[in-house]
């Protein structure tokens, strides 16, 4: 039997990380569909209200992302992925305790999801933030593959399984289980020994946050690349959420779906997230990064002209189809610009290009669910599921109309100034990048 070949899998402080995330990710699968699912049938959610509940679990990413990106480069990453980890598994514990007490109501379930968000917001910054930092540069796109592969195979598997936990128990004491993941994942990144370098504390303290959430922010919207990445993924995002904030409501209550057939839809479509996960790199080696990512742009953008148009005889075969490209697409993009990404930002900026990025590309689907909520709630669920396809046409043409699609191969990683240099440079001004090979386009 032939041996792996990537270095990662002797890595054993990124073998734990992986681990963790596997469990908490497989944990997560069921809260997804759980939540949800106990809004509708359990506590009789309006349409609006079932969106505002979505709106909530990223309204944090608008409200918190940016400062988040100060403090992940400011503080070890490690540290914050363990308080997160934890503090989401308290968080959703306290759903089941407030059910079988009697006294779940649905503004209570959308507290929890808000504050849940949070903490969401501030691990998923962090987290992009410590892989560069915890593996070589030249194994990012390895590194990628295999953390996405691990959602990809949590999202065929978790969704039957939830489906079937919550039939045989009911959606509230299923996400036991998820609180439990997130206790796993915890322990497994304590055990770690990599340990991070602290950023040196100026002598008179840190600089005042706004300065530094600005730097971030120039360094997105002035690289032309990272520019038409936001462009494209938050675009897409808008318009996704839009369609998918009444596409359960639309499946559930039009097209009388159980529990296990959403269950099952999503892990049958999810398969195509997985031949993602695992053909990104080869795509990327075959037709070059540019096209890697434009091309999985416009996979995860064109099928969802399929959920309007569907016959309610084959809706969920097609519903299927749909799942499986635009997951496909969104793997092989996800995978290849967020090493991108990875690549050409110094080390000092990681925290917030990520949480600028967040800000960006996750702050549109609050946005865009709420809209879709009012559409779906005053005007028709058909109506909202055609505005959401039709708008996610355009999702790709920023990364089409950019110099992106003519990159063949991932950037050298940056040479990072030192404090002092940064300092005599004034940082980023005028969303002028520093200098250094990220500036340049191929």
């Amino acid at each position: 039997m032939r041996r792996p070949t990537s270095p990662l899998w002797h890595h054993s402080d990124f073998i734990k990380l992986w681990t963790g995330q596997t469990i908490s990710e497989f944990g997560s699968q069921i809260s997804q569909l759980a939540i949800p699912l106990l809004a509708l049938l359990e506590l009789n959610a309006t349409t609006f209200e079932f969106a505002v509940l979505g709106v909530l679990g990223f309204m944090p990413f608008i409200i918190f992302a940016l400062p988040a990106g100060v403090w992940v480069d400011r503080l070890r990453r490690r540290s914050i992925l363990i308080v997160c980890d934890s503090s989401r598994a308290v968080l959703l514990a306290l759903i089941p305790v407030l059910w079988a007490a009697g006294v779940l109501q649905i503004w209570q379930l959308m507290v929890l999801q808000f504050l849940i968000g949070i903490f969401t917001v501030f691990f998923d910054v962090a987290y992009q933030s410590y892989l560069p930092s915890l593996i070589e540069r030249s194994d990012l796109v390895d590194g990628n593959s295999k953390l996405q592969l691990t959602v990809s195979i949590a999202q065929v598997g978790g969704p039957g399984t939830s489906g079937a936990l919550i039939g045989a128990i009911t959606a509230p004491y299923a996400i036991i289980f998820d609180a439990a993941s997130f206790v796993i994942s915890s322990v497994f990144m304590i055990t770690m020994r990599h340990r991070e370098n602290v950023p040196e504390r100026p002598k008179d303290g840190h600089p005042r946050m706004w300065p530094q959430v600005k730097e971030g922010l120039n360094w997105v919207v002035g690289h032309r690349w990272l520019r038409a990445i936001a462009a494209c993924t938050g675009t897409s995002n808008f318009f996704s959420s839009l369609y998918f904030a009444v596409l359960l409501v639309y499946a559930v209550r039009t097209l009388q779906f159980s529990p296990l057939e959403l269950g099952v839809m999503f892990a049958i479509g999810s398969c195509g997230a997985i031949i993602g996960a695992l053909l990104a790199n080869r795509i990327r080696l075959r037709i070059g990064v540019g096209q890697a990512i434009l091309w999985g742009s416009v996979f995860f953008c064109v099928p969802a002209l399929i959920y309007p148009v569907a016959p309610r005889a084959i809706a969920l075969p097609l519903f299927m189809l749909a799942q499986a490209l635009i997951q496909f697409g969104g793997m092989v993009y996800n995978i290849t610009q967020i090493s991108l990404r990875q690549a050409i930002t110094p080390e000092r900026l990681q925290g917030r290009m990520n949480a600028a990025m967040r800000w960006i590309i996750w702050g549109t689907i609050p946005l865009g669910a709420l809209l879709g909520g009012a559409i779906g709630q005053w005007i028709g669920l058909t109506t909202a599921l055609w505005v959401g396809a039709l708008g996610a046409l355009c999702g790709f043409l920023p990364v089409a109309f950019s110099s992106i699609r003519k990159i063949q191969k991932m950037p050298e990683a940056v040479e990072e100034p030192t404090p002092a240099q940064a300092e005599l440079e004034g940082g980023l001004v005028e969303g002028v990048p520093l200098p250094g090979p990220a500036a340049a386009d191929a």
